[in-house]
């Protein structure tokens, strides 16, 4: 274990509480947070549902959204089964030059939010999220290293990143050097949009796995639409040849990505499956159900509940994800020791 991760000396009973590990920060600026909100067409519809599922009204979203939406999810941690959950920024769309693409994205989280959130509220874990084709992207990485980021959070597809392109390792490099983790988004999307098809392979993080840093493939490469190519077994043969490759169960209590379900939770998979629930993307215990992955009565009792998180940990539990897989996460964050003890003091 080096300096860059866990050097913890409290007892080890710590890393046995559960965290989620893929819980999406949204804001509208109101705050001054520098957040902003881009939403057309049918993500409207999108939208209102989630804000529904959430508990907030559609209203929010051009109201006080980014106080209102940091609230509703410290009380939905705090109410849950969960001890944390980690908190991740998202990055502008950049062209390979380093330049912004205009007009694309629908939505932009600062690092530096996220951070502030965290140094806030102990039930917050920062990701930061940093485009490598940015001009300042190593001295972003440098700034956000010594503010505490604990992950750093990228969707390859969305934000057009060619992970495995050369002129990114120095960045990957230095990821690996301090010990910070990488959550890259893998497999179909439709919640945000998508500016490069093809970098939903999750051989595309082969560059940042052979520098040394340790990633999670976001969804196991599974698909997400109907008509989406399905990279779950891509990823899971690449776990094979990477030790430093992990996945996560986000997004499985939605229709289509969580057949794969019963793979993750046997190994020599399980292993390597961490739990994330994508916040605010709603949870539905329906599909699992009528896969037959748990029974009517788990189904009914996680159902049960609104707080989104609490039912999606619910729902993972009962469909046989072991108990590692909640708190697997503590052995790849980085953290230092203060920022680990005061999550636990409440």
């Amino acid at each position: 274990m080096n300096s860059h991760t866990h050097s913890f000396t409290s007892s080890e009973d710590q890393f046995q509480k559960p965290v989620d590990m893929h819980v999406h920060i949204v804001g509208n600026g109101s705050s001054g947070s520098g957040c902003w909100l881009r939403i057309g067409g049918w993500h409207k519809a999108l939208a209102a549902f989630m804000c529904r599922s959430i508990g907030l009204p559609l209203s929010a979203i051009t109201g006080d959204f980014d106080q209102l939406y940091v609230k509703r999810l410290l009380l939905l941690v705090r109410e849950s089964s969960l001890s944390a959950a980690v908190i991740l920024a998202h990055e502008q769309v950049y062209q390979e030059d380093g330049k912004v693409m205009e007009g694309k994205g629908s939505f932009y989280v600062p690092n530096d939010y996220v951070l502030q959130l965290a140094k806030k509220h102990p039930e917050f874990l920062p990701a930061v999220s940093i485009h490598p084709a940015r001009p300042d992207a190593l001295e972003e990485l440098e700034k956000c290293l010594e503010a505490g980021a604990a992950m750093m959070k990228c969707l390859p597809n969305c934000q057009n990143i060619d992970c495995s392109n050369r002129r990114y390792q120095k960045f990957w490099e230095r990821m690996a050097e301090a010990g910070l983790p990488l959550l890259a988004h893998t497999g179909g999307e439709h919640t945000v949009p998508v500016v490069r098809k093809e970098y939903s392979d999750p051989r595309i993080l082969t560059l940042p796995l052979e520098c040394g840093v340790k990633v999670i493939a976001a969804h196991c490469g599974t698909k997400s639409g109907l008509t989406d190519p399905d990279y779950f077994n891509t990823f899971v043969g690449m776990t094979q040849r990477f030790p430093n490759l992990f996945g996560d169960s986000s997004a499985f209590n939605v229709p289509i990505r969580g057949r794969h379900v019963p793979e993750c939770v046997r190994e020599s998979l399980a292993s390597r499956v961490l739990h994330g629930s994508d916040f605010p993307v709603p949870v539905l215990g329906h599909w699992g159900w009528l896969q037959g992955f748990l029974s009517w009565t788990e189904f009914r009792h996680a159902q049960a509940t609104g707080n989104l998180l609490e039912r999606d940990y619910r729902l993972k539990k009962a469909m046989g994800f072991p108990k590692e897989s909640f708190t697997r996460v503590w052995e790849i964050l980085r953290l230092s020791t203060a920022k680990a003890g005061k999550r636990f003091e409440k």
